[in-house]
């Protein structure tokens, strides 16, 4: 049974997702913001993480650009799932290290198959971290507490 971590703010949507995972097999770690993704990433070590971008007191981008420079973390997929569809937007979410991008309002379907094609794709392929996202990223993942 798949480990999967949801990062999604808004409860309605993270208790309808996780149900819906469950049903279909996967085991859910549910948090509410991207500080608690990083930490909940660290102590399970999940097979895949599903990223909102827009939460409070960390962003998904920002979580993701952390989990990528941590060695406990880097070759864990993490899929974004969100409603921003702009183009600079999606590009900038697979700069910062995600491996697929699903657009809210989300189509279970759609994504159940997403995750299996990257959990698939991560037992075919073997992963590097990402030690630089920018000239002033930090060379070791910050401290969360």
């Amino acid at each position: 049974m798949p480990k999967l971590l949801l990062a999604e703010d808004n409860d309605f949507s993270r208790e309808l997702l996780t149900r819906r995972l469950e049903n279909a097999g996967h085991q859910i770690i549910a948090v509410a913001n991207g500080r608690e993704a990083i930490l909940a990433a660290r102590q399970y070590r999940p097979d895949l993480i599903l990223m909102d971008l827009e939460m409070p007191v960390m962003d998904g981008r920002a979580a993701i650009r952390t989990l990528k420079i941590d060695p406990h973390t880097y070759r864990i997929p993490i899929i974004v799932v969100s409603a921003h569809m702009a183009e600079e937007i999606i590009a900038a979410t697979y700069s910062d290290g995600c491996e697929a991008y699903e657009a809210k309002p989300v189509i279970v379907s759609r994504l159940l198959e997403r995750i299996n094609e990257t959990l698939h794709a991560l037992s075919t392929t073997p992963r590097q971290p990402k030690l630089s996202l920018a000239p002033d990223a930090p060379a070791t993942p910050p401290e969360i507490s």
